[in-house]
């Protein structure tokens, strides 16, 4: 419905590439796939998605699809319908708004149908506007939109602007709030995920379905390597659905020329580029992939890292040998939809290590006995082979070491599971005077690293040979 809208009555706004200023849009296949999943719906008639992340690379024709959506809500839209939009500032969300507008201006008919305003336009018949906001969101309190695009998501210094629309809308029968953006930074000015890299993570998981909720979508160009040559044709071309049709393959070219690799990955292949305390390099992981189960009765070694609440308690299994493989026994994570009283379930773990030792013969259970010292002993009382692994720097400096070496010599192998996946990539390096060490972006990050780091334990005592019960001896007396 909005592809059609678009076709009929918007019109390219300014010369490119694509089409000179004035001509009526005209959608590629892809993008009216993109526009037939985000506007989906349910079997009832409504809106499937309440919220979707679109990220693409620059250039993309972003700003006219998102102009599009705009003018499709407000035109389309119910009876005193709002739409907004919204960027980190003013002049940022007028690109997409000042875009919907000269569209106005382009068409007769529109220009009929609507009235224009300097940061607003209106549609007279059904009492609906159409306006330009930004981030100040202590501003925006009553608002009641239908329809929110938000702009270059990657740029939100927090996501208050965000939740505060998300808000606004829960009166709406059928809301919809469209980001459509770039990769960005990983954090926001708090130190926490940005807005967008946590939506983003948020959208593999959906997509991977370790998380059901069909009420978020998230489509995303990037290079199906991550460590796809950035100098490469084919990578341009994997991450840029408009490539030498919306975008010039000539100024892709040109411009890898002199552009730092981190930015060009960027903003021209649409990735998220590790900063310089990076713990791998990129694509490191991915090549150590071989996905297989450790067969049962194998001899393994557990590698165990937990918390108590708000954050992930991992357990993780290596089968010791030439080449180790690792591969993820179990991950509590707390939910999205749960509050601060929540709390691993310690009869859950403690069932999933009896479990695991049942399966496979355990070596050894590496595990750090702070906050579970209890669990420990209570397991080791029952005859299971728990051995204390501290995270002091004196252990984890070189079983990090250990650790890196192995994967990229590719001395060791893992399942692919994309939860060790997501926490082997959200860890960095903190140097003190004994090394360097497994740490999180920042002490708040809400990004877990847990499974990474069971998975370091677990390889390191499974690199080791195996201590030896002692010989009992007797002293005699006369």
């Amino acid at each position: 419905m909005f592809a059609d809208f678009g076709e009929a009555c918007c019109r390219v706004t300014k010369d490119s590439v694509a089409a000179s200023a004035g001509t009526l849009l005209s959608f590629r296949p892809w993008q009216r796939m993109l526009l037939q999943h985000v506007l989906a719906r349910r079997p009832d008639g409504r809106l499937r998605h309440r919220q979707a992340l679109v990220g693409v690379a620059r250039k993309n024709g972003k700003s006219a699809l998102g102009a599009v959506v705009g003018l499709g809500g407000l035109v389309l839209g119910p009876q005193g319908g709002e739409v907004y939009s919204c960027a980190a500032d003013k002049e940022q969300a007028r690109i997409v708004f000042g875009t919907a507008r000269r569209m106005v201006e382009l068409d007769p008919e529109l220009s009929e149908l609507l009235k224009l305003y300097r940061d607003a336009i209106e549609f007279p018949k059904t009492g609906s506007v159409y306006r330009v906001l930004s981030a100040e969101a202590f501003t925006k309190e009553g608002l009641n939109p239908h329809q929110v695009v938000f702009d270059e998501v990657h740029a939100q210094p927090n996501r208050e602007l965000w939740d505060v629309m998300a808000l606004a809308m829960g009166a709406r029968p059928e809301p919809l709030m469209i980001g459509i953006t770039t990769a960005g930074v990983r954090s926001d000015s708090t130190g926490n995920d940005s807005l967008c890299y946590g939506m983003y993570q948020y959208g593999k998981r959906v997509a991977q379905g370790e998380i059901d909720d069909p009420s978020f979508f998230m489509a995303w160009w990037e290079p199906k390597d991550s460590a796809a040559d950035f100098r490469d044709p084919s990578t341009w071309r994997e991450a840029n659905p408009g490539f030498d049709d919306l975008v010039s393959a000539e100024d892709f070219a040109s411009m890898v020329l002199r552009t730092p690799e981190a930015e060009y990955r960027t903003k021209r292949c649409n990735q998220w580029v590790a900063t310089g305390e990076a713990w791998l390099p990129t694509g490191a992981w991915e090549d150590c992939e071989e996905p297989q189960a450790i067969p049962d009765g194998a001899e393994v070694v557990l590698g165990f890292d937990g918390s108590y609440n708000n954050d992930s308690t991992a357990l993780v299994v290596v089968q010791p040998g030439e080449r180790p493989h690792l591969d993820v026994v179990e991950c509590w994570e707390k939910p999205a939809t749960a509050d601060d009283t929540w709390k691993v379930s310690i009869f859950d773990v403690e069932k999933k290590i009896r479990e695991a030792c049942r399966r496979w013969r355990v070596r050894e259970i590496a595990c750090d006995p702070a906050r579970w010292a209890r669990t420990m002993e209570a397991l080791e009382l029952e005859g299971l082979p728990v051995v204390e692994y501290p995270q002091s720097p004196e252990r984890m400096v070189p079983a990090t070491q250990r650790f890196y070496e192995a994967v990229l010599n590719k001395t060791l192998s893992h399942s692919g599971d994309s939860r060790l996946a997501r926490h082997v990539g959200n860890c960095v390096l903190r140097v003190n005077q004994r090394g360097a060490q497994l740490s999180k972006e920042t002490k708040t990050s809400p990004r877990k690293i847990d499974l990474a780091v069971a998975a370091v334990m677990a390889l390191d005592r499974a690199s080791q040979r195996p201590e030896e019960d002692p010989i009992p001896f007797a002293i005699w007396g006369r």
